[in-house]
């Protein structure tokens, strides 16, 4: 899997709160999604976020910054996201697949119920800003 951490020029970021009638529906997740057979990481995410968001990302204009993975006790065929971060050009989003999305402060991610990979992702990302 592959997720973004969209900042835009006021230091909050992107989240998106999933549909309450998914997996982890109604908490709250970087935007993002699968990677398909024959899909770079990166190729996937500029994927998943046209389809999510309706913003157009160029490859080189996203960067890795952490990856999180689920421990040896979950499925037979574990999950690992990588965090990708890009900052926001201001072009409209919009949550095109359903449930919200809304920008925050890092404090505020913090506080926000989140899936366990995501409250990972988020902690490294704030690590290391």
């Amino acid at each position: 899997m592959a997720a973004l951490a969209l900042q835009d020029d006021r230091g909050r970021w992107l989240m998106h709160r999933r549909p309450l009638q998914k997996h982890h529906g109604g908490l709250w997740e970087f935007p993002g999604g699968k990677v398909e057979p024959g899909e770079r990481p990166r190729e996937a995410l500029v994927r998943e976020i046209q389809e999510e968001l309706g913003l157009s990302l160029a490859p080189h204009a996203v960067q890795p910054v952490a990856f999180a993975e689920e421990d040896e006790t979950g499925s037979a065929k574990p999950i690992v996201i990588m965090l990708y971060s890009s900052a926001w050009d201001g072009s409209p989003v919009a949550a095109l697949e359903g449930g919200e999305i809304a920008w925050f402060r890092p404090h505020e991610i913090d506080l926000l119920p989140k899936p366990p990979l995501d409250i990972e992702l988020s902690r490294r990302l704030f690590e290391k800003g």
